[in-house]
């Protein structure tokens, strides 16, 4: 089975993080209704205090530059910055 997995970390500002959920909470059933390339998109906590990993799972790379170009990533992404600690670090996989 081919697909591209993609980690994405996330740096919250102190005290920022329960607006980062909530636009993430919109975002995600966005992705999940308006894309078909996407199988799998989710926000999740990690042990450090305001560090998230978002698990995704695309099709192949047309879906993911569909992702990027989507009007919903663009507009909940813009309201997802403000709340960042920084840039988001990408891990790109490759399913096997």
């Amino acid at each position: 089975m081919s697909g591209i997995g993609i980690v994405a970390t996330l740096r919250v500002q102190p005290g920022k993080e329960q607006e980062f959920e909530g636009v993430f909470a919109e975002l995600a059933p966005a992705v999940q209704a308006n894309e078909p390339g996407n199988s799998y998109y989710k926000l999740f906590r990690t042990a450090e205090t305001g560090v998230y990993k978002v698990l995704e799972c695309y099709d192949d790379d047309a879906a993911v530059d569909a992702h990027r170009a989507s009007d919903h990533f663009r507009s909940l992404g813009a309201k997802l910055g403000p709340c960042l600690a920084g840039a988001p670090e990408i891990e790109r996989l490759s399913a096997v």
